[in-house]
């Protein structure tokens, strides 16, 4: 476990195993913590470093607005000071939105890049609409929000059986302020199309799709996991959007085999 500055402000962050890195990037009112169980196993080969992004977990809230970009820079700041020169950086959720803004900026230090329920489409102006209307509610209420709003985030059918799952989560999220669940909120709202963050890639791009995810459409993933000149996908029958929980031993050996994929891949030497 480590601190680090970041514009006056704390950075939480966490450091397990040795290796090549990978940076393991939480959502939207989740913490680094969703990313224990898999750091425990893929820390054996390799460096595992999870932030807490601004407003959340044990970070400092930085801001009105946490856009994609701050956090991202955030997260760059971080590998700095840590020698990190080179990464694969996965992201669920909102922290793939914040990998795609790192690797707008810094391609060179990518080695792969995952979009775990994620997607480089920009908001709908009905899903900015939506956005506005939650922030709205979570000026009123904002526990009362996250008790509905997390839920929904599993399949129908998931939920009974990880009922202690959500339970936590419902609970780390009640620990962010309200100013920080709107900031992120406020962030995701304003974000660009990061299609051409695919096009241009030189590295690998993974996507994890769930089939029942109401927050990022399926058939939108079929599209842009065609966009990358390489590109491995993992599509999840029975998952919503919370597949390192729905489906945990399916999703932790995509995420294993492709860190290794990128890592080895980079490493072998190119024919003259």
């Amino acid at each position: 476990m480590g601190i680090m500055k970041h514009s006056q402000k704390g950075l939480n962050y966490r450091v397990r195993g040795a290796g090549h890195a990978l940076v393991l990037i939480h959502g939207f009112t989740e913490t680094s913590a969703i990313w224990d169980d898999f750091a425990g196993e893929l820390s054996a080969d390799l460096q595992v470093i999870t932030p807490d992004l601004p407003g959340h977990g044990q970070s400092d809230c930085t801001g009105e607005v946490h856009t994609m970009e701050e956090m991202a820079e955030a997260v760059k700041n971080l590998l700095d000071q840590l020698g990190v020169k080179h990464c694969v950086m996965i992201g669920h959720s909102m922290g793939g939105y914040v990998a795609l803004a790192f690797a707008r900026k810094h391609p060179e230090m990518l080695r792969g890049l995952g979009l775990f329920h994620s997607t480089a489409l920009p908001d709908s102006e009905e899903a900015r609409q939506s956005r506005s209307k939650a922030i709205e509610i979570i000026r009123g209420d904002h526990k009362g929000f996250l008790f509905h709003f997390i839920p929904e985030l599993f399949a129908p059918e998931n939920r009974e059986r990880l009922k202690k799952e959500i339970e936590v989560l419902v609970s780390t999220a009640n620990r962010m302020t309200s100013k920080a669940v709107i900031a992120a909120q406020e962030g995701m709202k304003v974000r660009s199309d990061a299609r051409d963050v695919l096009f241009s890639a030189s590295f690998p791009v993974m996507f994890i799709a769930g089939q029942k995810d109401s927050r990022i459409p399926f058939e939108s993933i079929r599209e842009l996991a065609g966009i990358p000149e390489t590109s491995y996908t993992l599509f999840l029958k029975h998952s919503g959007h919370m597949g390192y929980l729905e489906a945990r031993d399916e999703t932790l050996g995509f995420v294993r085999f492709f860190a290794q994929f990128s890592v080895q891949k980079r490493n072998t030497p190119r024919d003259p």
